[in-house]
């Protein structure tokens, strides 16, 4: 059988003198010399991520802004929140089951409950109730971050207790990886495999929050007009965003919670988990925005001074409150938008001097007449519980992250099958190729300088180093290698880098291949350092796709390639499932350029992603969000056909999902085997 590159065949036949005695040790020689300026590729993305950053305007009156502010919650929830199945999931009804009630301390009661976040997520909650309730009295909603403790943290709860002793309702519900919901299910970067199914892996924590408040505001007592919210780090991020989106919280009070994504680009620290960079958020709006939209409610920023984790008090705040305090003068209301800045401890806490300033802050807006209203923290450390004191019973088959994205998947891609006759494969084509593109984002790039260095000659091979700049963003590194008499030219791409490429390169050249070598954005010397896959959710948040911009990467170089070498295409070889979708997806949108792809270490479907349990940090580009709606690697394979596609040592379940495909390329007037 005749093979992509001929390499059955030729690699048998041919032999050619060696660099050395090792071979692949000379190549990786060669392709170890920096092309690029340290850390250049990271400078680039984080000039790229500010400059889409949108910003926001000067306001110009009430009514305009009203108006703005309405729409822009609007596109904010339809755009980020509410995609696909979520609107489902928003729409249905709520489900509170509520559990046994347990002693609380002097003044107030707790009552155990869970709720659904949507159907199937039980999520585990306590309502700390004052006692002898009458009238309408305010309510809170109490979330927190990162700590492994949960709702049962110290500090989380002297808030609730010090809330229930000042006549406010109080709940306390446990958040997703934490506490009970502890459980690699519930693992952050599991979101973006609701995203890869085409859903908004960022709908549980909005809705979590939206029926947290549902539940506060149905409760006898509550007073609507006074609904308050707070919480730590990912808490500050939750009170930011349901505050912001929610105009039923009238009291806001983040802690060391966000920034501007413009600051962020240029903090790696602040950069967030996959909530707090959502898919497409950038596209509509930034968290100044956000900020401006509390106005004109009574909002407290709270941001530490020494802060040994994230959103330092003096690159966090000030762009805040810039961007805010227009918005709240317009109303003129510019002392509802308040700071603290906590220097003891002043690390990554909400410990007694934050929580005073926020009692400070109820006072002011919930309780104005009562002059006997005390700011200062009340003991409660004695009546503290454990962990095991606050557990809730939930259902045994409790839905998370990954049995979400797994009952999505099982249904997808949409209209999946492969079409069976000519007419409708030239449909099936253009239709197809068009939501892939879509799906991608695929950007339109052109080698626009190509800055190369030799050629050198090491032994019988020639190389030249080229540093590439792609569109007006990007700079891409590349060697090409060659010896006497090369003609047929081949790119070669690789997850771990071109170093990783060097014994496939070592075997091109002996079969008398010209080699472009290529680390497009985030891999190989492009990589984007130990934070690389924050830098990729960054990356999409402002409406753009890691694979996309890989994607074109390599269509333009491989236009760019051929053009120089004055061939009509060129192959490409890809080495690990990263490289290989790049490759996949790259041939599938670019019909001229690239003549086929051979792949090793593919995935034979989308889904083994989602199967294999994996999470956003072993590669942002395999979670392109809804690229598994619309289409999987057997689709992407019959976009291809019938130019060849090769699979090298197919896995059995590559072999299992492309079993059919000789059919395509039969369609396509071509009698080829994907899997020979």
């Amino acid at each position: 059988m005749h093979r992509l590159i001929g390499l059955t065949v030729v690699l048998a036949a041919c032999v050619t003198p060696a660099v050395g005695a090792d071979p692949k040790a000379e190549i990786e020689k060669i392709l170890s010399r920096p092309i690029l300026a340290p850390g250049q590729t990271l400078q680039e993305v984080q000039k790229f991520t500010a400059g889409k950053v949108p910003p926001l305007a000067a306001p110009t009156n009430v009514a305009d802004w009203d108006k703005a502010a309405k729409q822009l919650r609007t596109q904010t929830l339809l755009k980020t929140v509410y995609r696909g199945e979520a609107s489902k999931w928003r729409d249905a009804p709520l489900k509170v089951e509520w559990l046994e009630e347990i002693p609380g301390g002097p003044g107030y009661k707790i009552k155990k409950l869970r709720y659904e976040a949507l159907p199937g997520l039980w999520i585990p909650a306590l309502l700390y109730e004052p006692e002898n309730l009458t009238g309408k009295v305010p309510v809170f909603l109490n979330v927190n971050g990162h700590d492994p403790i949960g709702k049962a943290t110290d500090y989380k709860q002297i808030r609730c207790i010090n809330q229930a002793k000042r006549g406010i309702i109080a709940l306390n519900p446990e958040w997703f990886g934490m506490g009970q919901l502890k459980s690699s299910g519930f693992a952050h970067g599991k979101i973006n495999q609701i995203d890869l199914c085409g859903t908004s892996g960022l709908a549980p924590f909005y809705l979590a929050m939206k029926r947290g408040l549902d539940i506060l505001l149905a409760h006898e007592n509550a007073d609507p007009t006074r609904v308050g919210v707070a919480g730590l780090s990912g808490g500050g991020w939750q009170t930011i965003i349901i505050s912001a989106l929610d105009t039923r919280v009238t009291l806001s009070n983040p802690v060391a919670g966000y920034s501007s994504f413009a600051t962020r680009a240029t903090n790696p620290s602040d950069l967030g988990d996959s909530e707090q960079t959502p898919v497409d958020l950038a596209t509509v709006a930034d968290y100044s925005h956000l900020t401006a939209l509390l106005a004109p409610r009574p909002t407290l920023l709270t941001y530490n001074l020494n802060d040994n984790c994230c959103f330092k008090a003096d690159h966090a705040l000030p762009p805040l409150l810039a961007a805010a305090r227009p918005y709240f003068s317009l109303y003129g209301k510019r002392d509802h938008l308040r700071y603290h800045i906590n220097a003891e401890p002043g690390d990554h806490n909400f410990l007694k001097e934050n929580r005073e300033a926020l009692y400070q802050l109820i006072g002011l807006h919930f309780f104005p007449d009562d002059k006997g209203y005390d700011a200062r923290e009340i003991p409660s450390e004695k009546e503290l519980k454990t962990p095991e004191e606050f557990q809730v019973e939930l259902p045994a088959s409790n839905a998370d992250f990954h049995t979400l994205a797994q009952d999505l998947m099982a249904t997808l891609p949409r209209e999946g099958e492969l079409p069976t006759n000519t007419a409708a494969l030239t449909k099936f084509r253009t239709a197809r190729r068009a939501k892939l593109a879509a799906a991608l984002r695929r950007p339109i790039y052109a080698v626009t300088d190509a800055d190369a260095t030799g050629p050198e000659t090491t032994g019988d091979i020639k190389t030249i180093y080229w540093k590439l700049k792609v569109g007006q963003d990007w700079t891409v590194p590349a060697v090409e290698l060659s010896r006497d008499g090369a003609k047929e030219g081949v790119i070669v791409i690789a997850d771990g880098g071109r170093m990783a490429a060097a014994e496939k390169i070592a075997a091109l050249l002996s079969a008398g291949k010209r080699v472009l070598v290529i680390d497009p954005f985030a891999q190989g010397e492009s990589a984007l350092g130990p934070r690389a896959y924050l830098l990729g959710l960054l990356t999409a948040t402002v409406g753009e796709r890691p694979l996309g911009i890989q994607s074109g990467q390599v269509s333009a170089i491989c236009r760019w390639w051929i053009e120089q070498q004055k061939m009509r295409g060129a192959p490409i070889i890809a080495i690990g499932p990263r490289a290989c979708l790049n490759a996949l997806v790259t041939a599938a949108v670019d019909e001229v350029a690239v003549t086929g792809i051979e792949l090793t270490g593919s995935l034979g479907s989308l889904k083994e992603i989602i199967e294999q349990d994996l999470d956003v940090s072993t590669g942002p580009e395999q979670f392109t969000f809804g690229l598994l709606e619309h289409t999987d690697i057997r689709q992407i394979v019959a976009l291809i056909a019938p130019r060849p596609v090769t699979f090298v040592n197919p896995s059995d379940r590559v072999r299992r999902e492309l079993e059919d495909l000789k059919a395509i390329y039969k369609l396509g007037g071509k009698s080829f085997d994907p899997l020979e």
